[in-house]
């Protein structure tokens, strides 16, 4: 496949995502996040990458973040949110870590782009569904030529972006200036 061919194939995949994303799920999401002050996520993989990317512009916001794998993670609790993301929505040991946190008192939120999931289905206090082709997926989401979950994981990505975006532009005093000043300065 031809460079442009490729690219304007995948432009396309996008558009399809965002034009079937539920705004109003998107919308129900962002109310979670921004209701809650301290904020865990795990993921995995290249989706694992997304969600720490996510992570980072929460702590940039000013929100209190956790990775769960870090080892400075402190204990979670009633009040906490864990954001998971499980592409295909049945991770093994995230699934694991999504009964322990809501065990403890934490809202679960599952991130996905397979709400059919055994862990959206049954463990998850929440769902936001990203409708992107994924690894082992079995919903009705947008079909991708590319490998495994790259439309999900790319799309996680951009998705994630949009909702800190969207959570500055309605946070009075929050800018995007005074989110750098949070940047990590060590480099």
């Amino acid at each position: 496949m031809e460079y442009k061919e490729m690219y304007e194939q995948m432009l396309s995949e996008y558009r399809q995502v965002f034009e079937k994303l539920d705004q109003a799920a998107m919308r129900e999401f962002i109310d979670e996040v921004e209701r809650h002050d301290r904020i865990f996520l795990i993921g995995v993989g290249r989706e694992g990458m997304a969600t720490r990317a996510f992570a980072m512009r929460l702590m940039h916001m000013g929100k209190e973040i956790h990775w769960i794998w870090d080892d400075t993670t402190p204990s979670i609790g009633e009040g906490d949110m864990l954001i998971a993301t499980l592409g295909d929505g049945c991770i093994g040991h995230i699934s694991y870590i999504c009964e322990r946190a809501k065990e403890a008192g934490a809202l679960i939120y599952v991130v996905t782009g397979s709400p059919s999931g055994n862990t959206a289905r049954n463990v998850a206090d929440k769902v936001f569904f990203v409708p992107a082709a994924v690894y082992r997926g079995t919903d009705d989401v947008v079909p991708s030529f590319q490998p495994m979950g790259n439309l999900f994981e790319q799309c996680l990505l951009i998705v994630f972006d949009m909702i800190v975006m969207t959570i500055v532009d309605e946070t009075p005093g929050l800018t995007f200036e005074k989110m750098s000043g949070r940047h990590r300065n060590v480099e």
